[in-house]
């Protein structure tokens, strides 16, 4: 009997639903997206979006706690090597759950199951969006009850300015620094990092050498020992040039910015 246990059986014994969300949880971590049906997805949410907060504290405790349920090296080495670094600045959310309609022989709802920061076309597309901007209602009345000779003296007293002034102060704001995560392999760590040591465009990391990348990588410590920036150049020329569908057709052949 249940007895007030609200969460999905699954239809499975205790150890039986234990042995599937790992397995499903590592297969996520590793793939970055799978294909399953949507109640399996959703318990799966509440299983893995812990051990994706806890990888963010990158320490042998939470290796070995987050361990304990994935039950596999190359999951848990993948989690904190490679995904805790895109999620670093996510409180929470981590993953995407699509719909996909019925499947054919039994009806059951199928969906696919992804992490957030790896869909690069989406995260593309959310960037191109321009920001939203309410408007308040508030100062109606009072906008109305000004009389005209009121608007005149404020618009007299206003200061004079150029209209090149703000055109310019636009252009140099945009051209300060560059989402480096965009190039496939940098997360919000490393681009931290390499802001520090003065790469903050994809101009600038175009003209560095992978040697010299490394090299700041190394000063910055052992977390990020792991990582190859062997075409993060190449990749940052190709933003820098704005070629945006070669560098994502590019994207999608490497492997956390590593040749596969």
């Amino acid at each position: 009997m249940r007895h007030g246990k609200k969460f999905n059986h699954l239809g499975r014994t205790a150890s039986h639903r234990s042995a599937l969300l790992s397995n499903m949880a590592s297969s996520l971590i590793l793939h970055k997206r799978i294909e399953t049906t949507l109640p399996k997805a959703k318990e799966l949410r509440k299983y893995v979006e812990p051990l994706l907060t806890r990888s963010k504290d990158d320490s042998t405790h939470n290796r070995r706690v987050v361990f304990s349920y994935l039950k596999d090296k190359d999951s848990v080495k993948e989690l904190f090597d490679v995904v805790s670094d895109k999620i670093a600045d996510r409180p929470g959310g981590y993953t995407r759950i699509i719909k996909l309609g019925t499947r054919q022989g039994d009806a059951a709802e199928i969906c696919l199951m992804e992490l957030v920061d790896f869909n690069e076309t989406l995260l593309l597309a959310e960037a191109d969006k321009p920001a939203k901007t309410r408007r308040s209602r508030r100062g109606g009345k009072k906008a109305e009850g000004t009389s005209k000779e009121e608007t005149t003296a404020k618009a007299n007293e206003a200061p004079t300015t150029t209209p090149e002034a703000p055109a310019t102060e636009s252009t140099d704001a945009s051209s300060e620094a560059d989402d480096l995560r965009k190039v496939e392999g940098i997360g919000p760590k490393i681009a931290e990092v390499l802001a520090e040591a003065g790469i903050s465009t994809f101009a600038q990391l175009a003209e560095s050498t992978p040697e010299a990348i490394r090299e700041i990588l190394d000063n910055a410590g052992s977390q990020f020992a792991s990582h190859d920036p062997a075409t993060w150049p190449q990749q940052a020329q190709l933003a820098a040039a704005g070629k945006w569908d070669e560098l994502k057709a590019w994207q999608d052949e490497l492997n956390g910015g590593r040749e596969s």
